[in-house]
């Protein structure tokens, strides 16, 4: 009986192995729909206000989207990729088909889907063998962003960044003052990154004269004397065309971080276009590898 449930046991990690070969040759193109979510890159973009534990729960396991510390060992399915985990899946595997029962898995709830933080194998091996559902310690986590099950990486980025433009735009009425359909970040955290510059656009303005300036007043002027100005040059650079997928206002961001550091470096007054013009020199004549360092150092997520 043994040997026989032993068998069984390593037939079944083979057809999962084989499931989790298939996908990814299935998914070659876009690589993002075979993988598992990061829990920590989910919570860091999702930033979470509260934490509660909820206790035991039934959990869909088609609501299981990601991991704490495995996201890279299994599919998107739960399927195992590499072969270092066959002893122990296979272990569970064993009790399960011997109905040994098992200690509930751990599981991070975040919106309406779960990140397992202990329990992959169970998780993997439940799947495979069709079960709908599974007993968790659940401890959830709040948060204002939708996340469906059925999201990649770059989903949750866009969601994410609909979310701050939106709430940038409710609390600031930017919209209301400026164009704001020509204003489009492809990075976390810039939208609020941008009020900052207007916020001090505004402060600079108030230094020089008796009466302060209201909001829509140094949004208009921050849009006109130093928003569109740095546009202007950036499309006559053609700097567009060296960060592919990336806007303008992603290139206003990097302009004016490149200009500050020149401005500590040569003085307050080194020029915008001889800032631009340098940036553009550095990062646009085929120095690939430098553009990828830049961005990997820019886009950690």
């Amino acid at each position: 009986m043994d040997n026989l449930i032993n068998s069984q046991a390593s037939d079944d990690f083979n057809r999962a192995r084989n499931k989790a070969r298939f996908t990814n040759i299935f998914n070659i193109i876009n690589t993002e729909k075979k993988e598992l979510l990061s829990y920590y890159d989910v919570k860091t973009m999702a930033k979470p206000k509260t934490q509660t534990y909820r206790g035991m729960k039934v959990v869909p396991i088609a609501k299981i989207i990601g991991s704490e510390g495995r996201y890279k060992d299994f599919s998107k399915a739960f399927l195992p990729k590499k072969e270092h985990l066959r002893h122990r899946w296979e272990s569970i595997d064993r009790a399960h088909l011997t109905d040994i029962i098992l200690p509930p898995i751990s599981l991070f709830k975040i919106g309406d889907v779960y990140f397992v933080r202990d329990g992959n194998h169970r998780v993997s091996v439940a799947k495979m063998q069709g079960s709908l559902a599974i007993d968790a310690e659940v401890v959830e986590l709040t948060t204002e962003i939708t996340i469906k099950p059925e999201m990649t990486k770059s989903d949750l980025r866009e969601s994410v960044l609909l979310y701050e433009r939106e709430q940038m735009l409710k609390e600031s009425r930017l919209d209301t003052m400026i164009n704001m359909e020509k204003i489009r970040f492809t990075s976390l955290g810039r939208y609020d990154e941008m009020l900052r510059h207007i916020q001090g656009h505004k402060y600079f303005i108030n230094q020089d004269i008796e009466k302060e300036i209201s909001l829509k007043e140094a949004t208009i002027s921050w849009f006109e004397k130093v928003y569109s100005p740095i546009i202007e040059i950036i499309n006559k650079e053609n700097m567009l065309s060296r960060f592919p997928g990336r806007t303008e206002s992603d290139i206003y961001i990097w302009t004016i971080k490149h200009w500050d550091g020149l401005k500590w470096k040569y003085g307050q007054e080194y020029p915008l276009d001889e800032a631009v013009k340098e940036y553009n020199q550095i990062y646009g004549k085929g120095f690939i590898q430098q553009i990828k360092e830049f961005l990997k150092k820019i886009f950690q997520s």
